[in-house]
């Protein structure tokens, strides 16, 4: 099975105009004078472990926000479960609430199906989508594959004893790319021996810990131990090479037609106002356009991919639908 990189990225982008209006639930400090001061009152929920992919975003943004004076006392706070279901269930219930976010991406996506979740993120209000990430294919530094071809040959020869782990529940981005890499190289997809974490925070240990064959995950989650050299990157998924593994192949450098990116955004529970709606927008696009944020996506390896309220919500539809077929075809939905 081949999947090409841009049946899950979306081009479009929006920049929406400031709101005048006051929150209901989001509110400004009035040491601006007229409303204008940092906001107060955020909570942003991540929906799995400390230490992944989720929880790196929404504190790398939070404490942008922080700094640049956007906002002020911003709570991030961790609700793991059934690979974000919980929290996405959570944020449904929240119907109303203007001070609450969730940091999410395609990994929620995908579990709102193979978790059974009664919530669906086309039943949240979408804020913005906000970065793009390269999977990479990761060994521990002891493995025996030096290289993509040794390890697809030994993959291929024994399905059951090689191993690949992912922070995602099935139908997440680390679920999604060791599929389609199977089905690049001729593998069945359906027979791949996938071992699922709760985010990069508990998959990094079983992959130090050899418990595990390879990893597949966002570059950026890995990047301490890669440069330790306690984890070596046998090739990264995007179009292009990973500038903080600038030694790593592509797949497709390396032979192989396989494309692929993982994406990240927030979004609020139902029914808000509009006018919390716009606040939490305008923040993201003022932290967006901040040079702290630019910095910020060239140390972790991401790529800009900002898109916003009706663009991002339409972007949303798009891969519930996607995903559904993908995991339709695996047989997991």
């Amino acid at each position: 099975m081949k999947f090409h990189r841009r049946a899950f990225l979306s081009a479009a982008a929006a920049v929406p105009a400031l709101a005048a209006a006051s929150a209901c639930g989001v509110t400004a400090d009035d040491a601006g004078g007229d409303g204008g001061g940092p906001l107060t009152g955020l909570r942003i929920m991540v929906p799995n472990s400390p230490g992944g992919g989720y929880d790196t975003t929404a504190r790398s943004i939070a404490r942008i926000m922080e700094d640049e004076a956007i906002a002020k006392g911003i709570e991030v706070f961790n609700l793991e479960g059934a690979g974000g279901t919980v929290g996405l269930q959570r944020t449904v219930s929240e119907s109303g609430n203007g001070e609450l976010a969730m940091q999410m991406g395609l990994g929620v996506v995908g579990a709102s199906y193979t978790q059974n979740s009664e919530a669906k993120l086309t039943g949240t209000t979408p804020l913005a989508k906000l970065v793009e990430e390269s999977g990479a294919i990761v060994v521990p530094v002891n493995s025996p594959y030096q290289s993509i071809d040794d390890l697809v040959a030994a993959w291929s020869a024994d399905l059951a004893g090689v191993t690949v782990g992912g922070g995602s529940s099935p139908g997440g981005p680390d679920h999604l790319l060791p599929m389609q890499l199977a089905g690049a190289v001729g593998i069945d997809p359906t027979k791949v021996n996938y071992v699922s974490y709760d985010g990069g925070g508990e998959l990094l240990p079983a992959l130090l810990g050899e418990k595990i064959s390879f990893g597949a995950s966002g570059v950026g989650e890995f990047i301490d131990q890669i440069d330790a050299g306690q984890l070596r990157v046998l090739a990264v998924s995007g179009a292009e090479r990973v500038s903080l593994v600038p030694d790593a192949p592509t797949l497709v450098e390396s032979g192989i037609d396989l494309e692929f990116t993982n994406w990240r955004g927030w979004v609020a529970p139902p029914e808000i106002e509009d006018a919390d709606r716009d606040k939490w927008i305008d923040a993201l696009t003022a932290m967006h356009d901040s040079a702290a944020w630019q910095e910020e996506l060239e140390k972790q390896g991401w790529t800009d991919a900002f898109v916003t309220g009706d663009d991002f919500a339409q972007f949303l539809e798009e891969q519930d639908q996607r995903v559904a077929d993908v995991l339709t075809e695996l047989g997991l939905a």
